[in-house]
């Protein structure tokens, strides 16, 4: 927010009674018929499922979404920028659907549907696999204000009202059971001669969340917990967007300032960090108390996915970054750790989190997850095209086979 300095300081008139952020109703003729349109095709389908985008959260109808969801038995997918959206315990939570990046369950869900609901669906690069995204040709496509069923198009309603409509005109349906994928093999975490992986990081953190967390996560192999599968009312922060490297550190400190009374872990690389570190300088002076998860190994190791695997402009000067928190705050209580083993991260974890907690992991530049890695593979083939640098011989990460 910008105010220019030669009006700043003028009185200027303010309501005298609190600002009401209201939203106008729908024309109520159109909201029915739309709400009649996609309950008729709802109810005809045989496999009719619903993908979410952020407007579900802006426009506050995430509790419509699940009713009908649950009233149907209607699997519920989002896309990354929505993540956290709908509650991942909801009995009909599918997962992401990020194109052929997806959960084999979820991308057979939301492709073969032959009645599928999406609701303020945005497809960039970074939530549709790359554009691998492949939605049905009869999908209805609801937005803010307006309703896509079909060849028809339906303006001035609003999501709450069409979606509280669907739900009344609706038959309830008998249970379906999701398909749900395979459980993920098990990692020892408190075996100290075990070198820390990314795999065994991150399920070393699904295990660590808890409900009600506020998670953020920076660009790189952070992108991981789009993997996870998250408590109860637990929200996630993310610039999928803009890709904005380093956005994170920032963002900690306005959520932090926002909902104090929530517990924060911020998900950052070494290279997103060195970008806005010092951010953690006014986060002590206002003595919060997140969970800083950082990763430390050496540099971009997204980009090393796209090309230069082992090229100097994709390393970065090693930081001693557990000590921050004391350079930036003397006489601070911060707890911090760095952690080599899989011991040693557990250990950290189990900390108390009364103060600061600052957990350095330092890992192998090569190492990455395993959907990151070809993330960024094909985002190489889409930059570079069919010929160009990446193919030649060990210049992008590979996944291990």
């Amino acid at each position: 927010m910008e105010l220019p300095s030669d009006i700043a300081y003028l009185d200027v008139e303010v309501p005298s009674t609190p600002l009401m952020l209201a939203e106008p109703p729908g024309d109520p003729e159109r909201t029915r018929a739309c709400a009649d349109a996609i309950a008729t095709q709802l109810s005809n389908a045989k496999s009719p499922a619903v993908l979410v985008d952020l407007d579900v959260d802006r426009f506050g109808v995430a509790a419509e979404v699940m009713e009908l969801a649950e009233k149907m038995q209607l699997p519920v997918a989002v896309l990354n920028t929505a993540k956290a959206v709908i509650d991942e315990t909801f009995s009909h939570y599918l997962g992401v659907y990020n194109g052929g990046a997806s959960e084999p369950h979820v991308r057979e869900a939301i492709e073969t549907s032959d009645c599928l609901l999406s609701i303020g669906y945005r497809p960039i690069e970074a939530n549709s696999g790359d554009f691998t995204a492949s939605l049905p040709a009869n999908t209805i496509r609801a937005r803010g204000h307006s309703v896509d069923v079909g060849h028809d198009n339906y303006q001035a309603v609003t999501l709450n009202e069409v979606l509280r409509g669907v739900i009344g005109l609706v038959q309830r349906a008998p249970n379906r059971p999701l398909r749900k994928p395979l459980a993920a093999a098990t990692v020892d975490l408190k075996d100290s001669t075990v070198k820390l992986t990314q795999a065994a990081y991150w399920r070393a953190i699904q295990g660590y969340i808890r409900p009600g967390d506020v998670l953020l996560a920076d660009n790189g192999t952070s992108y991981a917990i789009f993997g996870l599968k998250l408590p109860a009312h637990c929200t996630v922060i993310g610039s999928i967007n803009w890709g904005s490297i380093g956005y994170s550190i920032g963002a900690l400190l306005g959520a932090l300032t926002a909902a104090p009374n929530r517990r924060h872990l911020l998900l950052v690389g070494d290279g997103s960090f060195q970008e806005s570190a010092q951010e953690l300088s006014t986060i002590l002076r206002h003595d919060h108390k997140p969970v800083i998860l950082l990763i430390n190994n050496g540099g971009y190791t997204i980009e090393r996915g796209y090309i230069g695997k082992s090229e100097p402009y994709n390393d970065i000067a090693n930081w001693a970054y557990a000590n921050l928190p004391r350079v930036f705050r003397p006489n601070t209580t911060a707890r911090s750790f760095v952690v080599k083993t899989t011991s040693d991260l557990q250990t950290a974890l189990n900390a108390p989190n009364d103060t600061l907690v600052f957990i350095e992991s330092i890992m192998d530049p090569h190492d990455a997850p395993v959907p990151v890695i070809n993330s960024s593979n094909k985002g190489a083939d889409i930059d570079y095209g069919p010929r160009g640098p990446q193919r030649r011989d060990n210049l992008q990460l590979k996944p291990v086979k």
